[in-house]
């Protein structure tokens, strides 16, 4: 009777253990999902930040220059 209990108890063991590992994979794959959101979000900031400032220095090189242009014709 023991020896069916503790077969019955290591099947049983072994079903939670396949479980628990799949619980646990599915988790570090949202985490590494979740990992990989931020550090797209983060790159498109950055990206976004740095065209903002070459259109402003475009716009303020191109400003000036008309300035320049104008001085020069009058």
């Amino acid at each position: 009777m023991t020896k069916a209990h503790s077969e019955s108890c290591q099947q049983a063991e072994i079903a939670f253990g396949d479980t628990h590992t799949q619980f646990f994979g599915k988790n570090n794959a949202v985490e590494e999902l979740e990992s990989v959101a931020q550090a797209r979000d983060a790159k498109t900031l950055r990206l976004r930040a740095a065209r903002q400032a070459k259109e402003l220095a475009d716009r303020m090189s191109g400003t000036s220059k008309l300035i320049a242009k104008r001085a020069k014709t009058r």
